[in-house]
C-alpha cells in the first residue's frame, strides 16, 4: 500500500523532472544519435507545427498523480503550445480543487520552465487531449508510472526514467549546457526554471557553474553546435535528472 505520504514526496520529486512533456517516466533506458541519420528509430511520426522554434519559450505542467494496485501513477498535463502560462492564472490554480475535480489524489504544479531546445518530434499525438486547470488551458502529452517508493526522486541529480516518446532537436549554432557525472555520463539541458529562482534566464546559464551544489566528481560546461544534435527518446526512455535549481537534463549516450 502506498502511503499519502509518499505521494506529496512524489508530487515534490516529479518538479525536478519535468518531463518536458516531460515528465513522463516508466523505467528503460535511452538512445541517442548526434545527427539525423538512418540510427532514427523507424517510427511513425506527427509534427506539431508549433514544436519548431521553441528555445526559450515560457510552458508549465499540472501532473494528475493516483494510487493504483502496482504504485503511484500520473498524467501531465502541460501549457505549450496552447498558451505561455501567464504568471497570473498560474498562481491562481487552486491544486487542491484541481485534485477533488479531477479525482485524484494529488495535483502537483511544475512551472514556469523554458524550453532548452529548438524543437520537438514527437512518435504519436493520438493521446494528446486538452483540459483546462483555473483558467489555463493544457495539453495531456504523457503518462507516467512513478513507482511505489518515490524517495530518491526529490534528490537533485538523480536520474529516473520518463516515457516521453520525443526526440528533442538542437540547431546548428545553438548552445547546449551539459552536466557530466563522475562516471563520464552527459546530461544536456531540455529546460531552465523559476522555480527556485524567479529571475533566472537564458543568460545566467553561462555561468551556472557558479551557483549549483553539484556532487563531487561532477562538472558543468557548455558548448555552441557545429551541427544538429538530436536527443532521441522516441522509442525509448528517456533518463532525466534535476539540479538544484530544478533545470532539468537528459541522458545521451554520446555527448555533442
Amino acid at each position: 500500500m502506498v502511503s499519502k505520504k509518499f505521494v506529496y514526496a512524489c508530487a515534490l520529486a516529479l518538479a525536478l523532472s519535468s518531463c518536458s512533456s516531460d515528465s513522463s517516466s516508466s523505467p528503460t533506458m535511452v538512445t541517442d544519435v548526434s545527427t539525423t541519420s538512418s540510427s532514427t528509430p523507424a517510427v511513425t511520426t506527427t509534427i506539431n507545427p508549433a514544436s519548431l522554434n521553441m528555445r526559450g519559450k515560457r510552458y508549465c505542467e499540472i501532473l494528475l498523480l493516483n494510487l493504483e494496485s502496482d504504485g503511484i501513477h500520473a498524467e501531465v498535463f502541460n501549457t505549450y503550445p496552447l498558451n505561455d502560462c501567464p504568471q497570473a492564472q498560474w498562481e491562481a490554480i487552486d491544486t487542491a480543487a484541481v485534485a477533488k475535480d479531477e479525482g485524484v489524489v494529488f495535483a502537483s504544479p511544475n512551472g514556469p520552465r523554458y524550453w532548452a531546445m529548438d524543437s520537438v518530434v514527437k512518435s504519436d499525438m493520438t493521446e494528446v487531449f486538452m483540459k483546462t486547470f483555473g483558467t489555463l488551458e493544457m495539453n495531456r502529452y504523457a503518462s507516467v508510472y512513478v513507482g511505489t517508493s518515490p524517495a530518491d526522486l526529490v534528490l537533485p541529480y538523480n536520474p529516473h526514467a520518463v516515457n516521453r516518446k520525443a526526440a528533442f532537436t538542437f540547431n546548428a549554432g545553438s548552445t547546449v549546457f551539459m552536466l557530466h557525472d563522475a562516471e563520464g555520463k552527459t546530461y544536456v539541458m531540455q529546460s531552465w526554471s523559476q522555480q527556485i529562482d524567479p529571475q533566472l534566464m537564458e543568460e545566467d546559464l553561462y555561468t551556472l557553474n557558479d551557483r549549483l551544489q553539484i556532487p563531487d566528481g561532477w562538472t558543468y560546461d557548455y558548448k555552441t553546435l557545429d551541427e544538429d544534435f538530436i536527443v532521441e527518446t522516441r522509442a525509448e526512455d528517456a533518463q532525466v535528472l534535476g539540479d538544484d535549481l530544478h533545470n532539468t537534463y537528459s541522458y545521451v549516450v554520446t555527448a555533442p
